[in-house]
C-alpha cells in the first residue's frame, strides 16, 4: 500500500498544503464537467409565480399550494387558535429563529405555525408574500400569516418525519436510524437542490441559517429545507436586525465574522459542514474543531489518519471512490478563502455524479466496501 500524503501526519502547514492539493485535484478532475449557465427562465406552471432557475440543474416541479391559491393567505387568530388547541403545550413541537413552533390542523391539512411577539407591520406582510411565492419540492412552503393581538405568525407546510439530524446522529442508541451511504447522498442532493433554487432566484436569496436541523424529511425521506428567507424577513422587520454572534454555530462561515456579509458562498460553507455530519454521523459541534480554517483542516487531517472518520454504521454500504469523492467535495465547500468554493449548481452536478456512480457500482456488486479503512488511505495514490 502506498504511504499516505506526508502532510496528513505533518504540521499544520503541511496539512494546509494537503487540503489545497485535494481541492486543486478536485477542480482539475471534476470542475471541467460543471456547467455555469447564466440563463434565467420563468416557469410556465401557473402555480409558480416566482420560479427562476439558473441553468436546469436545480429545477423541480414547484409545490402546490394547500389552500387553493398561490401566495400567502391571511389567517385570523381565531383560526390559528382553533388549529392549535389555543396554542397548547401539547401542540408545541419546537423553537426556531422566528419563535415557538406549533403543530396545527387547518382545513384537514396539518401545518406548522411559528409565532413570535410583535406589533403589526406592513413590511412583514410584503416580505411574507414574496417568500410564499417561492416554490420548490425541496423547500418547505410558506402558506400564510397572521398579525393579531401583538403576535406575528407564519403558517408553513408540515413535514412529518422531523429533521435529518434525528435520524443521523450516532447517539449510541440501538433505535438510531441506519442511513446507508446512497441514502445520505440522496439526502445531500435534495438539500443541495433546495439551496441551489434559492441561489438561482433573481435576485439570489441567501439562506443564512442552513444547518442539519433545517433539513427536514417526510415519510419517504424526501428532503425539504426549512427557514428559507426567515433571516431576511427578520432583518427587515427588526430595527437592530437579528444577532448572529450569540452562542456557537459551527455552520456559520467564519469569513462572515470578518467581512460581516453573508453570500451564496456562506451557504456553501454551511452545506459543507452538513456534508461532514453526513460522513461522520456526528454533530459538528462535537467533532472538536474550532470553526476556523486552520482548526478545521487540522481536525480533518488528524481524523483522516484514523479508522473512525467515516461513520461506522456505513460499513459495507459505500465504495472507496464514492466516499473519497464526497470527502473531497466537503473540503471544497469549506475551503478558504470563500472565492474558491463551488456554486450550489456545481455541487448539485457533482452529487448527482457521485450518486449515480454509487448506485451503478453497488447494484452490480451487491454491496460496498466490506472492511473499514483509514480515511487517509482513501487519498493514497494507487
Amino acid at each position: 500500500m502506498s504511504k499516505p500524503y506526508a502532510a496528513i501526519v505533518g504540521g499544520a502547514a503541511g496539512v494546509a498544503l494537503v487540503a489545497i492539493f485535494i481541492i486543486l485535484w478536485f477542480c482539475k478532475s471534476h470542475c471541467k464537467n460543471f456547467s455555469n449557465k447564466n440563463s434565467e427562465t420563468g416557469s410556465s406552471d401557473p402555480y409558480a409565480v416566482v420560479e427562476w432557475n439558473r441553468g436546469g440543474q436545480c429545477s423541480s416541479a414547484p409545490g402546490r399550494p394547500l389552500f387553493g391559491s398561490q401566495g400567502a393567505r391571511a389567517f385570523t387568530m381565531d383560526e390559528l387558535e382553533q388549529a392549535t388547541k389555543q396554542f397548547s403545550e401539547s401542540n408545541l413541537i419546537g423553537y426556531g429563529s422566528f419563535g415557538s413552533v406549533y403543530k396545527g390542523l387547518l382545513q384537514d391539512t396539518t401545518v406548522a405555525i411559528k409565532r413570535r411577539p410583535s406589533a403589526p407591520r406592513e413590511d412583514f406582510v410584503a416580505e411574507v408574500f414574496y417568500l410564499s411565492e417561492i416554490r420548490h419540492r425541496n423547500l418547505v412552503s410558506l402558506l400564510g400569516y397572521c398579525q393579531e393581538r401583538d403576535s406575528q405568525m407564519l403558517v408553513f407546510e408540515y413535514v412529518p418525519n422531523d429533521s435529518i439530524g434525528n435520524h443521523l446522529y450516532d447517539t449510541g442508541l440501538t433505535s438510531s436510524t441506519k442511513l446507508e451511504f446512497k441514502q445520505r447522498l440522496s439526502i445531500a442532493l435534495g438539500a443541495a437542490k433546495g439551496l441551489c433554487h434559492l441561489h438561482g432566484l433573481n435576485p439570489p436569496l441567501v439562506h443564512k441559517n442552513f444547518k442539519t436541523t433545517n433539513v427536514l424529511v417526510d415519510e419517504n425521506f424526501l428532503v425539504k429545507v426549512a427557514d428559507a428567507g426567515i433571516s431576511k424577513l427578520l432583518e427587515k422587520i427588526e430595527e437592530a436586525g437579528p444577532s448572529y454572534t450569540s452562542g456557537v454555530n459551527v455552520f456559520w462561515d467564519p469569513e462572515t465574522g470578518v467581512s460581516g456579509t453573508f453570500t451564496e458562498m456562506s451557504d456553501v460553507y454551511s452545506f459543507g459542514v452538513f456534508l461532514l455530519e453526513l460522513i461522520t454521523g456526528q454533530e459538528a459541534i462535537h467533532l472538536g474543531f474550532l470553526g476556523y480554517d486552520e482548526g478545521l483542516i487540522q481536525w480533518v487531517a488528524s481524523r483522516l489518519n484514523s479508522n473512525n472518520f467515516v461513520d461506522r454504521r456505513l460499513l459495507g454500504s459505500f465504495t472507496e471512490d464514492g466516499i473519497r469523492d464526497l470527502i473531497r467535495l466537503t473540503l471544497q465547500c469549506m475551503s478558504f478563502p470563500r472565492i474558491g468554493r463551488p456554486k450550489m449548481e456545481m455541487i448539485v452536478v457533482e452529487l448527482e455524479r457521485i450518486h449515480e456512480k454509487e448506485m451503478a457500482l453497488t447494484t452490480v456488486t451487491g454491496d460496498g466496501t466490506a472492511t473499514f479503512i483509514k480515511g487517509s488511505e482513501l487519498f493514497t495514490s494507487k
